[in-house]
């Protein structure tokens, strides 16, 4: 028999396969549409100004790639603000000690790469506790509103579904609807935009294809990204808890199917014995 850990395994894997042949569907024939439109943009730079070779081109693309690598967005000029201002860096810290990695901005300094690492090295455990304690804040307010809630006659169940309902929602509510609004009115981006931004962000995944305050033609108050940052925390130790709460329920939810279909087996095999009548014991001597 396939154990439940042996059966684990090989869900997580198909997961794996359906989302790398699903993301490949969905996003190879747009790479390849932009990077033939590229492809021609450059061709078209070289005919208007016929001064340039493709070398000099390919050059200046990867002085621009360079840039960029280093957190210097090509767009504007040199009065862009800083990258590493205090707001900007205490951003970044959060980034660091979350495991978020935007990857937009990172040290460039070997004394500041260096200390990222010893940063990140006790920073990260730091994280953690913290994020802890806040769970477990968080789950006695869920007891709390659970003695609310609970009243005499009403089923265990279904309070605990209560329970789960309001706290899903009011988060739902705080971290992942309102916020993409106000992302949406201070950076320009589309609420879906902003939502996806939301939920990459707190669930640590952290592509950096969106990352608030970065666009050097608006001006933020100076508090923007500190405030963010604030948000993350918070709503980082919410949606982990949530991620608990659903993993818990998978796994119980499997495990309780796995061992019925066990059980089933072995009542049904239990039964064919009983049913069939004992055959007489035939001993051929070696």
């Amino acid at each position: 028999q396939i154990s439940w850990t042996s059966l684990l395994v090989l869900g997580y894997l198909f997961y794996l396969l359906l989302g790398a042949m699903v993301f490949q569907l969905l996003e190879k024939q747009a790479e390849t549409h932009f990077r033939d439109q590229f492809q021609l943009e450059k061709l078209k730079f070289l005919q208007n100004y016929t001064c340039l070779d493709r070398q000099a081109l390919e050059q200046f693309v990867q002085v621009l790639m360079e840039a960029w690598e280093k957190g210097v967005n090509p767009e504007g000029n040199s009065t862009n603000p800083s990258n590493w201002d205090f707001g900007n860096s205490f951003f970044f810290a959060g980034t660091v000690v979350t495991t978020i990695g935007y990857g937009n901005l990172s040290p460039s300094t070997v004394a500041g790469q260096i200390f990222c690492v010893f940063y990140a090295l006790f920073g990260v455990p730091l994280n953690l506790a913290f994020l802890n304690q806040l769970g477990k804040a968080l789950n006695a307010h869920l007891l709390t509103l659970e003695r609310w809630v609970q009243k005499p006659g009403r089923a265990q169940v279904q309070c605990l579904f209560t329970i789960l309902a309001i706290f899903l929602t009011a988060g739902t509510l705080l971290f992942l609807v309102f916020p993409p609004l106000v992302f949406s009115y201070v950076e320009g981006w589309s609420y879906g935009e902003g939502f996806y931004f939301t939920f990459i962000t707190l669930s640590t995944i952290g592509f950096g294809d969106y990352v608030v305050g970065t666009n050097p033609n608006k001006h933020y108050i100076p508090v923007y990204r500190s405030l963010a940052a604030i948000w993350i925390v918070f709503g980082l130790a919410w949606l982990a808890l949530v991620f608990n709460v659903g993993a818990d329920l998978m796994e119980r939810y499997l495990q309780l199917k796995w061992h019925k279909s066990d059980l089933s087996l072995a009542e049904g095999d239990t039964t064919k014995l009983e049913d069939e009548p004992e055959q007489p014991r035939i001993h051929i001597p070696s």
